[in-house]
């Protein structure tokens, strides 16, 4: 992961892209895998690009990231009672894992695309 980000941050910033909200989605296609989503603002030479757009509702959640699936299962519970069907889950780390330890609270926002 470490990797990843340091390599799409370089090109974000060679590009002169970076966007001021500086969000961050996740998308976790399997257990050891996600597609992420940084925002930017213009196109980044040598990035694979893609849109989001759409609806969404979102929550934030605060805790270990051992809880994710019972996050997720509240997000779930929460587009339904909102009478809205869920089409996909984005999750937003606001911190990595040593800084959750070091500042003591780790803040994961979901936003549901409906």
């Amino acid at each position: 992961m470490d990797s990843v980000m340091t390599k799409n941050m370089k090109l974000i910033s060679d590009a002169r892209a970076k966007n001021p909200e500086s969000i961050m989605l996740m998308d976790d296609t399997s257990l050891f895998s996600s597609d992420i989503y940084i925002a930017v603002d213009k196109p980044v030479p040598g990035a694979q690009m893609t849109a989001l757009s759409g609806a969404f509702l979102s929550r934030v959640f605060e805790g270990p990231y051992q809880n994710a699936g019972k996050w997720t299962r509240e997000m779930v519970e929460f587009v339904k009672s909102e009478g809205k069907t869920l089409d996909k889950l984005y999750f937003s780390h606001t911190t990595c894992p040593s800084c959750a330890k070091a500042y003591g609270k780790n803040y994961v926002g979901i936003f549901a695309k409906i």
